[in-house]
Order: structure tokens, then C-alpha cells, then sequence
């Protein structure tokens, strides 16, 4: 099984890929997609929806985690986040992927057995759990490789 985890955010969004194969993780990629310089959300959008497309097509996952919207103070920031994860959910769905949302906290409680976990908690356990180096991976990357791990511990 491919899962797919992605943080959403308002210019760039982390993904990581992992596969589940009897019972155990394996680290397939990760990285950003980021949005192009501007003041023009709709093309900013627009460069979230096709670079996700792109990756969609070439791993085909089984399931996609999402992070869910947390609250924040900057209700600016917050509108924007809702908008990325409007594109990011409407992507995944016309390619027929299912979807799993997740909260930040049942992510950090998934991966590193703490709802409370530090961003440094989190990064090292990915690293743990998937055998690779994390330490010069933004925490966009790694949090997404979070989501995707807990993404994968819904299935069996």
C-alpha cells in the first residue's frame, strides 16, 4: 500500500511517501510543493493542484493523509491554509484516493506516542521509523512523512 502525507500551508505544501508492505514502512520520497512569488493566490493554488497531479500520477497512492486545520491566531493565514487544503482535498478526490485527516496532534501522538511532541520529536521518530536521515529535511517534509505514517497505521 502507498500513502501519501501532506502538510498543507500557504505557499508551500510538505509531502512524503511511504509504503506499507507487511507490516513494515519503507521511505519512497518527500519534499515541497511549492507556489510560485506572487500576490495571485488563484495561481498559487493553481501550482499546488498541478504539482500535486504530477505526483499523484507517478506514485498512485492508496490513500492520502491530511493534516486538518488548526486553529490559529492570524485568521489571514488560517483562511489561506483552508484554501490550500480545499485544492489538496478536491485533487485527491477527482483521482479517486482516499482521504484520511488527522489532527496535529494525533499525528505527534501516532508517531512518537505523545500528542505533545516538539517538531525535533517528531522529525527524529520519522527518522527511526523509517531508517533515513532527516536531519536536512525541512519540517514541512518531515511532518508530512508524519502524516503519512499515520495515515498508514489506520490500515492493517
Amino acid at each position: 500500500m502507498i500513502v501519501l502525507g501532506i502538510d498543507p500551508g500557504t505557499t508551500r505544501a510538505g509531502y512524503g511517501i511511504v509504503e506499507k508492505k507487511q507490516g513494515k514502512l519503507f521511505y519512497l520520497g518527500g519534499g515541497l510543493l511549492s507556489s510560485p512569488k506572487t500576490d495571485e493566490q488563484g495561481d498559487q493554488l493553481l501550482a499546488l493542484e498541478r504539482g500535486l497531479q504530477k505526483i499523484i500520477e507517478a506514485v498512485r497512492p492508496d490513500v492520502a493523509g491530511i493534516e486538518k486545520l488548526y486553529i490559529t491566531k492570524n485568521k489571514k493565514t488560517a483562511v489561506r491554509v483552508a484554501e490550500a487544503r480545499g485544492v489538496i482535498i478536491k485533487t485527491l478526490s477527482a483521482r479517486r484516493v482516499r482521504i484520511e485527516e488527522f489532527s496535529p496532534p494525533s499525528v505527534k501522538l501516532a508517531v512518537t506516542g505523545s500528542g505533545t511532541a516538539d517538531k525535533k520529536a517528531v522529525a527524529r521518530m520519522v527518522s527511526l521509523i523509517l531508517k533515513i536521515d532527516t536531519s536536512r529535511m525541512l519540517d514541512d517534509t518531515t511532518d508530512a512523512l508524519a502524516i503519512a505514517i499515520a495515515a498508514s497505521s489506520s490500515f492493517h
